[in-house]
């Protein structure tokens, strides 16, 4: 998404004119749909009045391009300033410029990290040079437009307040600075020269502009990427908070010992991460000799994950790799390196298939391994036995006077990259108050609600002939018939004569990657840590809206569903906090089905007003209703 697009003659105007830091801040409300910051708006004032300086020179051809956060697409990442247009030969430039107004760094001995000086003291940042070298290489991943055309793409980094000092350009970081200079106060005429070395002439072919309607690359799906992360490649280049968090947890696995243990806890929201983070750390800390597992409550992304890499290890090596949540039972104090926890606010107290086994997972994890990392969202508890938190985590952390750690994964992959779409559906499921109260198509993530569930079938069909990667799922409402009589259907909704099966017990947790299944459909015990391109969604009775509440009814779950078992027995003790409780697990539950799909989510509602409610809250319907 383009935000701003200019010559650099404009640019310059509008600098002179003392206008460029309104044109943005309006263009970023409106066409992300973000609230702008002071902070961030001061930094608009202030580096870009420097990038004029740099461009006001005959050697930059005033109809060279100027973009400003220009946000890379299917992620919520945004370069700072882009200068485009030809070199001496034509080839056609784009140089991709990170702003920081920094004045102070320190070296901290992890790779591609710094320490900075902010308001509330020093903090650890990604080097610029990393960071600009990452977009560059997230821009060639994403963008056909940038690979097809032979588009260069020449990213650097700009850091107007900071005296080199020998720090920030250190030979701990040469490595990104050799892709990606890094130019400091005194260095505005070398970064003259950079720019123009290759910007000769202006942007005659609207270079930013194709690049903006660029056809987008297949997207990279974590498991299919297994095999070639576990030989050791580099199939995910992480930004910006993934890097901080993987050089963190390398550094604390290698501190580690029996009596200096360390927990982590990583909080991050649908699509920011978090597995493609922890099956790294998993990689790394096996090649550095540690003894790792990744572990997880839910078995759906460990039957994938080992179903890609059968034939390429032995069944036994794979098996090392793997662990649900409930082997650490009866495991030896400090037997593990490190374990890396997936989906951590699935894990429940006791273990094994009657729930009669150990104490509390989360404390028994902590005691089999020197260093564990959680990886967290407390909004995607979805059965009354998930006890994963914050909390509950520190708790058993102190019990085994471990130190604890906590980081944040912020930047957005999924969801066409739309932090505003997830925002929206925290607002409209009334999980929390947002400001994203009504979804606007233009964030680019393609959401549609249908009156007829066979349409909705229909498109999740022929979206799935593309690459395999679109599938059904639906809230638990309907019992699964089907398990016992294979010739029953299940999901059956005879007004619109609907009538599908639930994932058949032969596919599995192995349901989203068979070509095959797109034919039933899936719950969240069988997509929960894991995505497809487009999902369709399938919200039955036990969520509906009435009045404009959002309200839950765990009655129109199944009996069959054991995901709110024994909640009568509950509210006859506590009827006000169990009702809570349940209220979370539906909304949770209906958040990360909705959450799954990287392009789009196609909605069909059992309840008419539910609908209704859900259209009034997205532009494009209200847009049809005022025709």
């Amino acid at each position: 998404m383009i935000v701003y697009k200019k010559t650099k003659s404009e640019f310059i105007t509008d600098i002179d004119d003392f206008i460029i830091e309104d044109i943005i801040h309006e263009s970023v409300q409106r066409k992300l749909n973000k609230r702008v910051g002071e902070s961030e708006y001061k930094s608009w004032q202030n580096s870009l009045q420097y990038m004029a300086n740099v461009l006001r020179t005959d050697m930059i051809p005033g109809d060279a391009g100027v973009a400003i956060e220009y946000n890379i697409p299917r992620t919520s990442n945004r370069i700072d300033f882009i200068v485009s247009g030809q070199s001496v030969n034509g080839e056609e430039h784009a140089v991709l410029i990170e702003l920081k107004q920094w004045s102070e760094v320190q070296l901290t001995g992890k790779d591609a990290m710094v320490r900075t000086r902010f308001k509330h003291g020093m903090s650890e940042e990604l080097h610029p040079s990393y960071q600009a070298w990452s977009y560059s290489a997230l821009l060639n991943g994403f963008n056909q437009t940038v690979y097809e055309e032979n588009i260069q793409l020449k990213p650097c980094a700009y850091l107007h307040n900071y005296t080199d000092d020998g720090l920030i350009t250190n030979a701990f970081y040469s490595d990104y600075i050799a892709k990606a200079p890094v130019f400091c106060k005194e260095d505005k005429l070398k970064l003259r020269d950079f720019i123009s070395s290759f910007i000769k002439h202006g942007d005659k072919k609207d270079l930013i502009l194709r690049i903006e309607n660029g056809k987008i690359k297949p997207s990279k799906n974590l498991a299919d990427s297994m095999v070639s992360m576990i030989k050791g490649n580099q199939e995910f280049v992480m930004i910006d908070t993934q890097k901080i968090v993987y050089e963190n947890a390398l550094a604390l696995a290698k501190s580690s010992a029996p009596s200096k243990k360390n927990v982590l806890i990583v909080k991050g929201g649908p699509g920011t991460g978090k597995s493609v983070v922890a099956i790294n750390l998993l990689v790394a800390l096996t090649k550095k000799g540690l003894l790792t597992q990744y572990v997880t409550r839910n078995s759906a992304p460990r039957v994938v994950y080992e179903t890609k890499l059968t034939g390429t290890l032995k069944k036994t090596e794979i098996s090392n790799f793997f662990s649900g949540s409930g082997a650490f039972t009866e495991s030896a104090s400090n037997r593990f390196d490190a374990l890396i926890v997936d989906e951590a606010h699935r894990l429940n107290e006791k273990s094994g298939m009657f729930q009669n086994l150990g104490e509390n997972q989360i404390k028994e994890i902590i005691y089999s391994s020197k260093f564990s990392v959680f990886f967290l969202d407390e909004n995607q508890k979805v059965t009354l036995k998930d006890v994963g938190s914050e909390e509950e985590i520190e708790r058993w952390a102190t019990y085994h006077n471990a130190t604890v750690h906590k980081l944040e994964l912020t930047s957005q992959f999924r969801c066409g990259g739309s932090d505003g779409y997830l925002a929206w559906l925290d607002d409209v499921l009334q999980i929390r108050e947002t400001a994203n109260t009504v979804l606007d198509h233009k964030d680019g993530y393609d959401f549609r609600i249908f009156d007829n569930p066979n349409d909705l079938r229909d498109i999740i069909y022929k979206k799935n002939k593309e690459a395999n990667k679109a599938r059904i799922v639906a809230g638990y409402c309907w019992d699964w018939t089907s398990k016992k009589h294979p010739n029953a259907m299940d999901i059956v909704i005879p007004e619109h004569d609907f009538a599908m099966q639930w994932n058949m017990v032969d596919d599995g947790m192995l349901w989203i990657v068979k070509p095959e299944t797109v034919s039933e459909v899936g719950c969240i015990h069988t997509c929960q840590g894991l995505e497809v391109d487009y999902i369709g969604v399938i919200i039955g009775d036990d969520l509906v809206c009435r009045d404009g509440e959002v309200i839950v009814d765990p009655t129109k779950r199944s009996r069959m569903d054991k995901s709110v078992h024994g909640y009568k027995k509950l509210l006859k003790e506590n009827k006000e906090e169990t009702m809570s409780r349940l209220t979370d697990i539906v909304k949770n539950t209906y958040r990360t089905l909705m959450s799954r799909g990287m392009k789009g989510c196609y909605v069909y509602f059992t309840d008419k007003e539910t609908e209704e409610y859900f259209r009034s809250r997205v532009l494009q319907y209200q847009q049809q209703e005022s025709i």
